[in-house]
């Protein structure tokens, strides 16, 4: 650039700006080319050692990585590819491997995970019902998020935890005794916070009508109840006989349903998320029993103090 504008007839002063170079170096580079021809624009010697692995090195090895796998394991490490460059004419340590990589900032041995879902119409449709229903819940009705959590484990440490001490956190042993695993069915309501759950053997279409009637109990008569819901086997009307001929015979339950890949649209998840935080996660249990009481415990004590969750998700917002 700066030969091109000088050919032009540009002085220097102008040109040092306009390519962000001082004055000196403008002045610098156009006697060079005037001296020396084109050679003159060729780099002096630098200093250090120079270059082992070369770009063409450096494409193998990216090529490698990005296209292709190892014969035996799932992943490439840094001797595998080391050994494959080998096989490849290319001679380089493991070692160098790790130092090209991360100064490319390029992980083999990492993967980040996603689901994709439908961008359809009906995605839409159904995410605007529902956060319809938490923004603006129908007059002279009951809004309920329902959802299940199963597979929770009852576990307790084999060994005692060891309390926390100055300077140290709690130390636990890790192993830990199975006492079987149990489900657990909630109602959360939308408009107060408050949790309705029990403990369920099977999540099927029994267990879910039967829970249906519970809540049908303990709201009064004269209110709707609009449910919002997953896309669980034991959920869906259409691939459910039981399930629709229940809601059939109830009409005054409505059934919301939460877009595919859409469970976070389900407030109840929230509420299972606050169980999981506060007291799955460091507990201890000697039996299925003595799980279920607790979480259910848990859920009566969090109800003396439980709030709405402030939903400010519209969902009007549509894909490009």
């Amino acid at each position: 650039m700066v030969l091109l504008l000088a050919a032009d007839g540009v002085p220097g002063a102008k040109i040092a700006p306009l390519v962000g170079l001082s004055e000196q170096s403008v002045c610098k580079w156009r006697r060079q080319f005037f001296e020396a021809g084109i050679e003159g624009l060729n780099d002096a010697p630098r200093s250090g050692r120079p270059l082992v692995y070369g770009p063409t090195d450096r494409l193998v090895l990216m090529a490698k990585v990005t296209e292709e796998h190892p014969e035996v394991s799932s992943q490439w490490s840094h001797s595998e590819l080391a050994d494959a460059m080998t096989t490849a004419g290319i001679d380089i340590s493991a070692s160098q491997i790790g130092r090209i990589l991360a100064a490319d900032d390029v992980k083999p041995h990492r993967v980040d995970g996603w689901l994709t879902r439908r961008d359809s119409p009906e995605f839409w449709e159904r995410a605007a019902d529902v956060c319809g229903l938490y923004l603006a819940p129908p007059k002279n009705a009951v809004v309920l998020s329902i959802d299940e959590q199963t597979g929770i484990q009852a576990k307790s440490c084999k060994h005692p935890t060891q309390p926390v001490r100055s300077g140290r956190p709690a130390r636990r042993e890790s192993e830990y005794v199975r006492h079987g695993a149990a489900s657990l069915i909630a109602a959360l309501d939308v408009a107060i916070g408050k949790v309705m759950a029990t403990g369920i053997e099977r999540n099927n279409s029994v267990t879910f009508t039967a829970f249906l009637e519970e809540i049908e109990m303990s709201i009064n008569s004269d209110l709707a109840i609009h449910i919002v819901m997953d896309n669980g086997s034991s959920h869906i009307t259409k691939a459910t006989k039981a399930t629709k001929a229940w809601l059939d015979d109830h009409l005054r339950f409505v059934v919301h349903h939460t877009p595919v890949h859409a469970s976070w649209l389900n407030q109840a998840e929230a509420c299972f998320s606050i169980l999981t935080c506060k007291r799955l996660r460091r507990g201890e249990f000697e039996s299925r029993q003595e799980l279920v009481d607790k979480m259910l415990a848990f859920i009566d004590h969090y109800g003396t103090t439980a709030t709405p969750f402030k939903w400010v998700y519209d969902a009007k917002t549509k894909a490009a």
